[in-house]
């Protein structure tokens, strides 16, 4: 995006008046269209670190020296049985270090309310909550701080100066008795004069968790596919799709001990001004799971995973302020 911008600058700082010999006058003209064009222009391309998804990222990030506060609010809800509604929000600063490096620093907070939702009916909180152990027959109810989070990103190639984007991603978060790593590959392909977005991830998360007494011990790792498509419909607006494929192992390596794996589709919004975003997706749970190795019994019902950090419907709406 940023790109583009610095090109257009170049035609207008190139000498019109000595292109094919042209008088004076065509290159205040020149320089007029130009002019116009960059201001038409700015307002969609400025900000190149827009989320057009709700959960997939791209490699687009804040221009060096720029800042933004973003607040995320996610609603997962919906399991086999009973009752379960789990509210998360967070609170982000991010800062343009340089035009290829961006720092993030946010905190989650979090609400879960469940009742008879587990497997085999017991009420069990998501996973957020996991420390807890309410009664099978408990109303689940609670409200906390969660984390802490530094967030990372590092861009080695953009989209809109090589043929594919590439970013590194790292967020190393810290809370009640856990710490979880979660570390991406950001790709990202436009088509049609940056009109149409592609974009995919890869990610490891291990995560780390106390079972009191004793040290922080690994819990699980995540080991997750995101997919998503963007189109630029008109001025400011854009419209997608999101595929997540999310699986959780009982080990370092993504090759043995498995215990979920579940599928999420949905579409997402985005509207991108000059100051302000908005992003809304849906994500909801296909019935493609599978029974593994370490699967916890009565969690996969009917194709569809039900293990405390899965549902069958999530909510994201992601709303951001430039500076």
């Amino acid at each position: 995006m940023l790109r583009r911008n610095h090109a257009l600058s170049e035609v207008i700082s190139c000498p019109p008046c000595e292109i094919n010999g042209g008088p004076r006058r065509s290159c205040r003209k020149l320089f007029i269209l130009s002019a116009l064009l960059v201001a038409t222009l700015t307002p969609t391309l400025a900000h190149a670190d827009e989320p057009l998804f709700g959960f997939t990222y791209t490699t687009d990030l804040l221009p060096k020296g720029k800042s933004e506060v973003e607040q995320w609010s996610t609603t997962r809800f919906a399991k086999a049985t009973g009752k379960f509604v789990l509210q998360e929000n967070r609170t982000e600063v991010s800062y343009g270090v340089t035009d290829r490096f961006q720092l993030s620093l946010y905190n989650t907070y979090s609400s879960n309310s469940a009742y008879h939702n587990g497997p085999f009916g017991a009420t069990t909180p998501g996973e957020p909550f996991s420390y807890d152990s309410p009664g099978p027959d408990d109303h689940y109810h609670n409200t906390a701080y969660i984390s802490t989070d530094v967030e990372a990103i590092y861009r080695l190639l953009s989209p809109y100066m090589h043929h594919l984007g590439f970013a590194l991603y790292s967020e190393n978060r810290a809370g009640r008795d856990f710490f979880e790593t979660e570390n991406r590959l950001l790709f990202q392909k436009n088509f049609r004069d940056d009109r149409l977005v592609l974009a995919a991830n890869f990610t490891y998360a291990p995560e780390l968790r106390n079972e009191r007494p004793g040290p922080l011990t690994l819990n699980e790792t995540d080991i997750n596919l995101d997919y998503g498509a963007s189109y630029r419909f008109r001025r400011n607006w854009s419209v997608g799709g999101e595929l997540l494929n999310e699986r959780e192992f009982n080990s370092w390596t993504f090759w043995r001990n498995e215990i979920n794996d579940a599928y999420f589709v949905g579409p997402s919004l985005h509207y991108g001004g000059k100051h302000f975003f908005a992003t809304a997706s849906y994500y909801r749970q296909m019935p493609w799971a599978g029974q593994h190795a370490d699967t916890v019994p009565g969690a996969v019902v009917n194709g569809y995973d039900f293990d405390n950090d899965f549902e069958l419907h999530r909510v994201r709406i992601k709303v951001g302020w430039y500076f």
